[in-house]
């Protein structure tokens, strides 16, 4: 764990992460364990990634499901409304319940659609099931866990639970959403969940306690669970387990995701504590490139990278910001090193769309390519995590290469981080020394930036490692 990440990173990650989790483990629902890794023995970094698609609903690869569809409406309720409305987040469930989503969960569809109001409709179908203590408010908190964390872990904690009643009458559900929200808030501020369950488990109410440490304890695995993973223990059981055995944010998904079950939402739930924990710069490329849905009931919009980092954004800061970079001169694309060229914003946006991009700044809209990977790098000092990133980018860019891509290498003025990752390419094709690389691509890239001095120190840091 990054103790010194930017507190945006992990803002990012977490909605950007369970978003990833969800159409990650889409493919995989209810599928028989231990299918994701039979599928992906080794990571799929080409053309054709573990973003595959498919499942009994036909997904479309790195499409998201019902668990992000209602996150997002429990999102946009809160930055519109600068707060909880509980009974504007409950209209925008029905409105999206009644436009017929192609997945929905029967206790939840039971509740939205049975006409009654927002404050008694969940209470009464628990009366009369008994039964109501599945997933499905725990899939779509990490919005809610992002905007209460800065006030606290009273304010988190009983907005937990109000948000999960709205649909899950059973406390039992709420209880799990609690426990979520106070991990969360530790993970945020740059603090270790796994250390803080013994906290967040004191915080849950008497008669449920026992039952929850028992699936958060050291030990649980979850061949241990007494109930599907559909159920909110085993969920979030699954999703701690998975966290302390996990080295990445990758190796923490695929833990989950071979669990087998409900795999969308356990990689959803997974996802949103992961990403908070590894951050934004932790979610591999290749997954978080094309994530994308639409919520059905409100609009035709679709949802894609950019929108859920703005969003997570204003989460955060209850500011909403708008981002369009314009139109700038065009720079490049030249080609600068074998099969390699470089260009800024709009010099990769309108090259040939037989590049395979490899973006490394916001776009705004979304490029007409087939092939992108848009990598998080901040031109700062905020880059805690630029290891990490830098080492995913260049094993995509070789695996693009094999296959026979040429590459379109871009920031949005071309510079210092296009410059960084051209850079570090000849290092790693060339074995060549920061210093000469940097002189090398001087060369030919007249518009190389050397101003980020983090940068190059990360470049020393891989040529040491080398």
């Amino acid at each position: 764990m990054t103790t010194s990440m930017h507190r945006s990173h992990r803002v990012a990650g977490a909605l950007v992460g369970s978003a990833v989790g969800d159409a990650l483990g889409a493919p995989f629902e209810f599928g028989p364990a231990g299918e994701f890794s039979r599928r992906f023995p080794v990571p799929a970094r080409g053309s054709k990634t573990e973003m595959c698609g498919g499942g009994s609903l036909g997904w479309a690869p790195g499409e998201f499901t019902d668990d992000t569809q209602v996150s997002l409406l429990v999102a946009t309720s809160l930055v519109e409304h600068d707060g909880l409305d509980l009974v504007d987040v409950f209209d925008r469930f029905a409105r999206w319940a009644a436009a017929g989503p192609p997945d929905i969960g029967n206790q939840t569809r039971s509740v939205l659609s049975s006409g009654r109001p927002w404050d008694v409709a969940a209470a009464e179908h628990f009366a009369r099931s008994g039964h109501a203590a599945g997933n499905g408010s725990l899939m779509r908190t990490t919005p809610a866990a992002i905007w209460f964390a800065r006030f606290g872990t009273a304010a988190t904690t009983d907005a937990a639970r109000r948000i999960s009643a709205l649909t899950h009458g059973d406390p039992a559900a709420g209880e799990g959403c609690a426990i979520f929200h106070e991990l969360m808030r530790v993970a945020l501020d740059g603090g270790d969940p796994l250390a803080a369950v013994p906290w967040a488990l004191a915080l849950v109410a008497d008669e449920h306690r026992d039952r929850w440490a028992t699936v958060l304890a050291e030990d649980w695995t979850p061949d241990r669970a007494t109930e599907s993973n559909g159920a909110v223990w085993p969920t979030l059981g699954q999703t701690v387990w998975a966290l302390r055995e996990g080295r990445d944010f990758a190796e923490v998904l695929r833990l989950v995701i071979d669990l087998g079950g409900d795999t969308d939402t356990v990689a959803c739930v997974a996802g949103g504590l992961a990403g908070a924990v590894y951050g934004m710069g932790g979610i591999p490329s290749r997954w978080a490139s094309v994530v994308h849905g639409r919520v059905p009931g409100h609009g035709d919009r679709v949802w894609r990278l950019a929108d859920l980092q703005q969003l997570a954004a204003a989460l955060d800061t209850g500011v909403q910001q708008s981002y369009d970079p314009g139109v700038i001169p065009r720079i490049g694309p030249t080609e600068v090193l074998p099969g390699i060229w470089a260009a800024n914003l709009d010099g990769a946006r309108y090259s040939e769309k037989d590049f395979a991009v490899i973006s490394l700044c916001r776009l705004g809209e979304p490029f007409e390519h087939e092939l992108q990977r848009m990598a998080y790098v901040a031109d700062n000092e905020h880059n805690s995590d630029l290891d990490v990133v830098l080492a995913d980018v260049l094993e995509d860019m070789a695996a693009l290469r094999a296959e026979g891509h040429r590459l379109v290498v871009h920031c949005h003025g071309g510079a210092s981080r296009t410059g960084l990752v051209l850079r570090a390419w000849l290092m790693r094709t060339e074995g060549m020394t920061a210093d000469e690389a940097t002189a090398h691509v001087a060369e030919r890239w007249p518009h190389l930036g050397l101003w980020n001095a983090s940068f190059t120190k990360a470049l020393h840091r891989m040529g040491a490692r080398c």
